[in-house]
């Protein structure tokens, strides 16, 4: 993970910071055409960091509280809404496995209809752009799990429940459902 974070998150926070600056400038210039072009180095690379930044919060290693799932608000809607704990584990766990490439299988909350709801966002597409607030990512890029797990991505998907941080997840819910 320490690769992860200090290579692939921090690439995409650099190229992130250039593709903005340079959008600035095309901006301040009224290039319509520069400023459209930049809109995917953007996308992405924005998208890498704000799915990064709550990756990294929804994990915690085993010695402080990670994979320790309390009773509370978060626990009663994930019942309520996929019937067990454990069978929101595998419906998760199936959709991050199943996406083809890259990308990342998300637990969210639609806001209008105040429901849990599981998406998948292909590449580095933040889970905005389907409308849901994120409250647990799990990133299914090979760089998330090769070096520990080679190509073997269920593997890698079934281990990290050990290591999800249920009180940030928690706090996410209560925040969300508080708008």
């Amino acid at each position: 993970m320490q690769l992860h974070y200090t290579k692939h998150h921090a690439a995409y926070v650099a190229n992130l910071n250039k593709a903005l600056e340079q959008y600035i400038a095309a901006e301040e210039a009224q290039n319509l055409q520069q400023m459209i072009a930049l809109q995917p180095a953007i996308r992405f690379n924005g998208g890498g960091n704000v799915n990064h930044s709550i990756f990294w919060t929804n994990l915690a290693p085993i010695s402080k509280g990670g994979g320790d799932f309390q009773d509370g608000n978060l626990k009663k809607a994930i019942i309520q809404e996929f019937g067990s704990v454990d069978q929101f584990k595998e419906q998760l766990s199936t959709k991050s496995v199943a996406i083809q490439g890259s990308g990342w299988g998300w637990l969210g909350l639609n806001p209008a209809k105040k429901r849990l709801e599981l998406a998948t966002c292909d590449n580095q597409d933040p889970l905005s752009t389907k409308g849901l607030i994120p409250l647990l990512g799990i990133d299914v890029w090979e760089h998330a799990y090769y070096l520990q797990y080679k190509n073997v991505r269920a593997d890698y998907v079934k281990a990290i429940w050990s290591i999800i941080n249920w009180k940030n997840i928690e706090e996410r819910f209560a925040q969300a459902m508080s708008k």
